[in-house]
């Protein structure tokens, strides 16, 4: 099982696509406010579907919180500005892999202070800066699952 954080999310039909991914890897999904929409949203619910009462998921009132709760969890973070491939990660079962909200990617507290644990996802052409979130989700989700059944 895998743990899929997103911190600060912004877009409703992200976080429902992400749900969506959790449920369907048997992963849980780890939400930490503040978010940018409410979770009665209608966007959220139609991304994830009618699935989302079966999912699995933990609510933050804070990136303080999370990880106070979570202090001794193995973790991958990331980034556009990670140094490290995702092709690298040494994935564990209950892996941490933790995600910043949309507009600005995870705060630079959190990238100083977990350089070590930083990754990112190889883009092939210099004409874009980053992918979507939950497509980002999915790569990384699968990713692990694959290394972690080997």
């Amino acid at each position: 099982m895998l743990n899929i954080v997103l911190i600060e999310p912004e877009i409703p039909n992200n976080t429902g696509n992400i749900g969506r991914l959790a449920l369907a890897s048997g992963s849980t999904l780890h939400l930490v406010k503040p978010f940018g929409f409410e979770l009665s949203d209608k966007r959220l619910k139609r991304a994830g579907l009618d699935y989302w009462k079966h999912l699995n998921v933990v609510m933050y009132d804070s990136v303080d919180d999370f990880f106070e709760i979570n202090k001794d969890a193995n973790f991958a973070f990331f980034s556009s500005h990670g140094t490290k491939s995702h092709w690298d990660i040494p994935f564990k079962d209950n892996q941490f892999l933790v995600f910043g909200k949309e507009s600005v990617g995870l705060g630079n507290i959190i990238i100083e202070k977990h350089k070590e644990s930083l990754y990112k996802i190889p883009l092939y052409s210099e004409h874009i800066r980053s992918l979507n979130l939950a497509n980002s989700v999915g790569i990384i989700v699968y990713e692990g699952l694959r290394k972690l059944q080997q």
